[in-house]
């Protein structure tokens, strides 16, 4: 999978400049920058530029009558490769992440963070008490492909289970906490498999 599956990037919707000093020149018309995650993703020791961009759709503010003003608007993601003459566009999915206003009933809803760490892209989502899950990108074939994922299924304190895949060489590893009382420590038996290419 690749980030921009959902989007494919086509010479009518990317900007006017191909290549473009000011990475703020490849938001959409209709979106903002929401973040801006500096880092070097392919390797030549330049920074690179990741953008999370939010729409600005005025039908996506909604009253929330315990919250207020909320914008539901979606956010998205550029993924800028820094060409020294400036930024080149590869990735581009103006929509693939909720807003960070959503509603998580009893409990907040998950948080978004996106870091680039030792040339790979990391999109993370914690959710406090329920664990997290995260999933890891590597620029390859003109595109940022999934290559690991990371989730931690939590009871408060207490991990229930951790689950790592790697896509590169298919193996899947459940570490499953077998010790139903809580509050004793986790006692976790591990579970490998091979999972299919696709």
């Amino acid at each position: 999978e690749t980030l921009n599956q959902v989007e494919e990037v086509s010479e009518d919707n990317v900007s006017s400049t191909e290549r473009s000093k000011n990475s703020a020149d490849f938001v959409p018309k209709g979106y903002v920058i929401f973040d801006t995650i500096y880092g070097d993703l392919n390797k030549d020791k330049i920074e690179d530029c990741v953008l999370i961009i939010k729409g600005t759709n005025k039908s996506e503010i909604i009253k929330d009558e315990y919250r207020g003003q909320l914008d539901r608007n979606r956010r998205g993601i550029l993924v800028l490769l820094n060409k020294g003459d400036g930024y080149e566009l590869v990735v581009k999915n103006d929509n693939c992440f909720s807003s960070e206003n959503e509603d998580g009933g009893v409990y907040f809803a998950p948080d978004l963070g996106v870091e680039i760490i030792k040339g790979k892209l990391f999109i993370h989502y914690a959710h406090g008490r329920y664990g997290y899950w995260r999933y890891m990108f590597r620029l390859q074939n003109s595109d940022l492909e999934l290559i690991g994922y990371d989730a931690s299924s939590n009871h408060g304190p207490t991990v229930l289970t951790e689950t790592s895949i790697n896509f590169l060489t298919r193996r899947k590893i459940v570490n499953e906490n077998t010790n139903p009382n809580l509050d004793e420590p986790e006692i976790f038996e591990k579970k490998e498999a091979k999972i299919n290419k696709t």
